[in-house]
């Protein structure tokens, strides 16, 4: 099926007609945030799933039982999409644990003048790409990507789901409520996942003890978290989700586009990321390597 029987339009980007409604997303819009809620900020396949659950398991104090009981999207639900509004988010307790794709510029008004935190999460856009390539191929609800070269193009255009990883990234490192944002990558989470933890727990107020860190650092591994029915998306409908195609929680890795990649492509992209970050000064980790 195309983008036009698929999507719906919103603010000039992409998202699934399935998943987000013009009611959900007003619902959004109009969401009266907390000072003391707590925000999951990403780009589509930067580590959603993986923020999901360390941020609860910090919030409970390393205690196992909500992440092994509750399916992650109930535990953290995104803010947008339709089933935010089943689960009646204004009626949750402080303080609330909740996820989101928006751009900048799409948060809820609540929240440029509230003293909530967000956790804000970025990735390689060349992994960003494999994984959302490989995802598009499992997910009925996404356009499917046809070959690498044509989702390159779209990929690099913003013309996929929740638009440009380009301007959502430029967009977050120039919020101006940068006391209020941790900004985390996932190679860095992927290379010291407890001192990260350590840094996410600083910055939402939480002491914990090295023991109890240790316990959420390995509970969180990709192995266990592919284990873990609550996180792994084996819940979701085959209809929905058709795994034989792709795992959801796939590889886990840094580096997984060399095997997708061809050098004609991965040298188109590096000239394009060049020119679209070459205002940006944040130094992203994975230009190091």
């Amino acid at each position: 099926m195309t983008e036009e029987e698929l999507y719906v339009d919103y603010r000039g980007l992409y998202v699934p007609a399935a998943l987000y409604s013009p009611e959900s997303l007003k619902y959004a819009e109009e969401f009266n945030v907390r000072g003391d809620d707590i925000f999951i900020g990403t780009y589509p396949k930067s580590g959603t799933t993986w923020m999901q659950e360390i941020v609860p398991l910090i919030m409970s104090g390393g205690d196992l039982k909500p992440v092994l009981t509750i399916p992650s999207w109930d535990r953290v639900p995104w803010l947008e999409l339709n089933r935010a509004i089943e689960l009646k988010l204004e009626d949750r307790p402080s303080p609330r644990i909740l996820a989101t794709h928006f751009h900048y510029p799409m948060m809820p008004k609540s929240w440029f003048n509230s003293k909530a935190k967000m956790v804000y999460v970025m990735r390689n856009p060349k992994d960003v790409f494999t994984s959302y390539y490989h995802y598009c191929r499992m997910a009925a609800y996404l356009v499917d990507p046809g070959t690498s070269d044509e989702f390159l193009m779209k990929f690099l255009n913003g013309k996929v789901m929740f638009g440009s990883w380009f301007d959502h990234v430029k967009g977050w490192l120039n919020a101006k409520e940068k006391d209020r944002i941790l900004y985390l990558t996932y190679e860095e989470m992927i290379m010291d996942l407890k001192g990260s933890i350590s840094k996410i727990c600083s910055f939402l107020g939480k002491s914990l003890s090295e023991e109890v860190m240790e316990r959420i650092a390995d509970h969180c591994t990709f192995k266990n978290m592919k284990q873990n029915k609550m996180s792994n998306y084996s819940l979701v409908p085959k209809q929905f989700m058709d795994t034989s195609k792709s795992e959801f929680l796939r590889k886990g890795v840094s580096g997984d586009w060399k095997n997708l990649f061809t050098v004609a492509q991965a040298e188109f992209f590096d000239s394009v990321y060049k020119e679209k970050l070459k205002d940006v000064d944040f130094k992203f980790i994975w230009d190091k390597n």
